[in-house]
């Protein structure tokens, strides 16, 4: 058969068809599996690779509460560790804010997002689900029709296609999902941040029982614990950085500068084994739906990980459009999916709003009016409140834990 004879050939079906196996995508899944919807996911990548994609790791309580009610904790609930305690680093001295003592009083849960991943795989499997690895989707078509067609390019680049009654992409910001919207249907809010950091994952064990902010005049320095032998570090670096640019020596050298370790004690130190740069943007889709094309996960919104709000506005997305997707299916009430992209929006905005605070606060940001020392004593100023006022730090916990 020909690739053109292949292309025309009797499409496969499902009701709705989820492109991308991250947390979006595998609650989606597995939520429309348990309620007898017949559902396939899309991954491009091989099911080794989903299963060790390195990511965040902070799980907010709401989303703790939305795998728990639907028997997706399991994992979690053996190797999570809850924390609540965040260190701030500053030129005045440094304080703790306990945050499980503010706001609604919830820690976060620390779990890896990898094995949240794997967790969900598994169960989605486990449930008979139908999933196919090394099958990329290029885009969709006819989402404003009743009938709309995902085209497909496996590993081998043979072309395929899935019709289906709703498709959700939960396949990232250059995922199929945006790609496939018509110009014109939605407006696309974008920010760049100005600010770069240095994503660094080490064979080290934490050295703080914390979070830790360290503000500095060479920029921004970040440590967050992932398990027991393992610590993810941030530092903020020039735009045109590379990877791979900066000795080991050198970030350490740098981390141990900017988070006071003479101060405070040494950092425990290890081998660096996976690097990163990441721009600090934002970018939000408005509306996160045209005609059956659902987004959810990145491919609604980007976020920085300032503030760890990523993979838990994913979870909380997949459960709003599991929802919709199931009363319109069994029910023919297309209720919620109408909804969807209001419900998601009001949440997705919140939590911008605090991540560019967070940026705000941790950073010391391009200057192109010539006003830097006006904007590093406002900085200074809402770090003092931070630190002072107990209002400002119930407000921190409620927006810090929340979505």
């Amino acid at each position: 058969m020909t690739e053109s004879e292949q292309g025309r050939a009797a499409p496969d079906t499902a009701d709705v068809v989820i492109i991308g196996a991250g947390p979006a995508g595998l609650v989606l899944g597995n939520l429309l599996l348990r309620r007898g919807v017949d559902c396939v996911v899309l991954e491009r990548a091989g099911r080794d690779d989903v299963a060790h994609r390195a990511r965040a790791g902070f799980l907010a309580p709401n989303t703790v509460r939305i795998l728990q009610r639907h028997g997706l904790a399991e994992g979690l609930g053996r190797r999570g560790r809850e924390h609540g305690v965040c260190e701030f680093r500053t030129e005045d001295g440094r304080f703790r804010i306990d945050y499980r003592q503010f706001g609604t009083g919830d820690p976060h849960t620390v779990y890896p997002q990898h094995e949240l991943v794997a967790d969900l795989l598994d169960h989605y499997l486990d449930g008979g689900g139908r999933i196919r690895f090394d099958t990329e989707a290029v885009a969709v078509a006819d989402a404003d029709g009743p009938a709309p067609t995902v085209t497909v390019r496996d590993g081998d680049g043979r072309p395929g296609r899935w019709r289906a009654r709703y498709v959700a992409a939960c396949d990232g910001r250059h995922g199929a999902g945006r790609r496939s919207l018509p110009p014109g249907s939605v407006r696309h809010h974008h920010r760049d941040h100005g600010v770069t950091w240095l994503g660094l994952l080490a064979e080290a064990p934490p050295s703080l029982d914390a979070v830790g902010y360290a503000t500095h005049p060479r920029g921004f320095a970040g440590h967050m614990a992932r398990s027991a032998d393992i610590t993810r570090y941030y530092l903020q670096c020039p735009r045109e950085t590379r990877a791979d640019d900066w000795s080991e020596d050198r970030v350490w050298d740098e981390l141990d500068l900017r988070m006071r370790a003479p101060d405070y004690g040494p950092l425990r130190r290890g081998r660096v084994i996976r690097r990163s740069v990441v721009p600090l943007a934002s970018d939000v889709i408005e509306p996160l739906r045209h005609g059956a094309l659902f987004l959810a996960g990145d491919a609604a919104a980007l976020i920085s990980p300032s503030a760890a709000k990523g993979a838990n506005l994913a979870v909380l997305e997949a459960e709003i459009l599991a929802d919709a997707l199931t009363d319109a299916l069994a029910q023919g009430d297309s209720s919620g999916l109408d909804r969807y992209s209001e419900r998601c929006l009001a949440h997705i905005w919140r939590a911008q709003e605090f991540s560019h605070w967070m940026i705000r606060l941790l950073h010391r940001l391009p200057d192109p009016e010539g006003t830097a020392h006006f904007q590093e004593r406002l900085r200074s100023a809402r770090m003092a409140a931070l630190r002072d006022s107990a209002p400002q730090r119930h407000w921190f916990a409620e927006n810090y834990t929340g979505i």
